[in-house]
């Protein structure tokens, strides 16, 4: 499912305008992306976790040239689901 798909399930369960949902799904994406940019994490009971974590600096090998190349330390975000949605999936 992408984000349009997304925005007319939404409105077809709510029966909200698909203009207001669509503000409220790419209010709801970028309120999580600045949490996350400020190493903040998002927990929503039984849906999930949203965090950051840090990934140590570490040496690759670049699959065309097979060159050992640096790859630098970054930070990335990563969601972990919570239980309600893993007992939705089994």
């Amino acid at each position: 499912m992408n984000k349009a798909q997304l925005v007319e399930q939404i409105s077809k369960t709510t029966k909200e305008q698909k203009s207001t949902v669509k503000n409220m799904v790419e209010a709801f994406i970028d309120i999580i992306g600045q949490s996350l940019k400020q190493n903040k994490t998002v927990a929503l009971t039984g849906f999930g976790t949203f965090k950051v974590m840090k990934r140590k600096a570490r040496v690759g090998i670049n699959p065309a040239t097979r060159q050992k190349m640096q790859i630098p330390a970054r930070r990335v975000p990563k969601f972990a689901p919570g239980k309600a949605l893993k007992d939705l999936v089994i």
